[in-house]
């Protein structure tokens, strides 16, 4: 038997009569970028930064200390300078986004069609930026580090051992470990194993765990086995400790200061003018780089395998 039809204004009918409310644009590959807001950076005036270093030789410059009576004359001498130290200049990622007027004049309530454009591309840059950070074949931290600062695993996976090795490297007041999501599970798996589980702490608005007071910053711009997002359960990564700060001969990062049209740190964007079909372009540019300022500001944990799980019910080896 049919069920009785209700006599009454229907569900279909009723929402042409109703006010949607909407989510602006959800980008997502968005992801927090605690690289670019925990690394101090540095604003420049002509786009390019010069690391001055003095020539370190076996031993320090002479000086005379006691009260030796043999020992009357202040040892002279004077400290040499690089004669040709490292500059570097800044990258530039950019993009153009274009806009039809037509849509932007109809279609921008209640959100503004040309404002999300720019944000969602925004967005796109800063992922970019960080990624070069981490990446980039020039400036790039990966590539920057010293091989008297490349730190092999003792058994492939990520374990308290390691980190602490790697804090023999940066062992002048280490700012951050910086490791991918994966990278982080393994090696809370090798912490649960050992029953020595990290401590957390609070930086910069978020909540990271931390070997020996030193925060585990995650990102996906460290690569598993050269993807962001790896899909098979085992591969293989690489973890970064490092040290910030220009006073404290640490790693920086770049940026132009003053840009025309800019809005945010480096980042600027430019109307380009509408063409005879009535779009409208805006360039959209971010300028950026790294530097490493001491070899012994970053060291590497290479070649992490990120795949071990294990039975917790059995005793540990």
């Amino acid at each position: 038997m049919s069920e009785k039809a209700i006599n009454a204004l229907g569900r279909d009918a009723a929402y042409q009569l109703a006010n949607v409310v909407k989510t602006p644009p959800q980008y997502g590959a968005l992801t927090p970028r605690w690289l670019t807001g925990i690394l101090e950076f540095k604003g420049l005036e002509a786009g390019i930064y010069r690391v001055n270093k003095v020539v370190e030789g076996d031993t320090p410059l002479d000086v005379l200390c006691g009260q030796d009576p043999d020992k009357t004359d202040i040892p002279q001498g004077y400290i040499e300078y690089e004669t040709k130290p490292r500059e570097y200049r800044l990258n530039s990622i950019s993009t153009i986004i274009n806009v039809d007027t037509k849509v932007s004049d109809v279609y921008s309530s209640p959100f503004d069609q040309t404002r999300e454009q720019i944000s969602l591309a925004v967005e796109s840059l800063k992922e970019r930026q960080e990624s070069q950070i981490i990446n980039n074949d020039d400036y790039g931290l990966l590539k920057n580090v010293a091989d008297s600062q490349r730190v092999q695993p003792r058994e492939g996976r990520p374990m308290p051992d390691d980190l602490d090795e790697l804090l023999t490297k940066v062992w002048k007041e280490p700012s951050f470990f910086l490791a991918h999501p994966r990278a982080i599970a393994a090696f809370g798996r090798e912490c649960t194993r050992r029953g020595v589980p990290p401590a957390t702490l609070n930086l910069a608005g978020g909540v990271f765990i931390s070997w020996r007071g030193v925060p585990i910053i995650p990102t996906d711009k460290l690569f598993v086995d050269g993807l962001k997002n790896p899909k098979a359960r085992t591969g293989k990564s690489n973890i970064l400790l490092v040290r910030t700060g220009e006073a404290r001969r640490g790693v920086i990062g770049l940026y132009q200061a003053g840009l025309p049209g800019e809005q945010s740190r480096g980042l600027s964007v430019r109307f380009r003018g509408i063409d005879d079909n009535g779009v409208a372009s805006y360039l959209l540019s971010l300028y950026c780089s790294a530097a490493v300022l001491a070899a012994d500001a970053l060291a590497v944990l290479e070649n992490v395998d990120v795949g071990d799980y294990y039975e917790y019910t059995r005793n540990p080896v």
